[in-house]
């Protein structure tokens, strides 16, 4: 009897515990780093557009304005 006691007390404490850890949950903030640059001064790869050149300003701003007429569905749609 004492031994049945000793197992169910041992079963709900573990229960317990895992339903304490299954309902914790993690932060889930995003960690970018930090850009000491502004957006405009970008990368210097192949990969950005050709119409843009890195550290001009207005050149970053017309292809930001390009870009989202592009994903526009209402002026892809006429």
């Amino acid at each position: 009897m004492r031994l049945t006691k000793a197992i169910a007390s041992a079963v709900i404490s573990l229960s317990c515990v895992f339903g304490l850890v299954a309902c914790s949950e993690n932060s889930q903030a995003l960690k970018a780093s930090k850009s000491d640059v502004a957006a405009y001064q970008g990368a210097k790869n192949g990969f950005v557009d050709k119409n843009w050149t890195p550290g001009d300003k207005t050149s970053w701003e017309k292809q930001l304005r390009v870009r989202a007429q592009i994903q526009d569905e209402y002026t892809r749609s006429k």
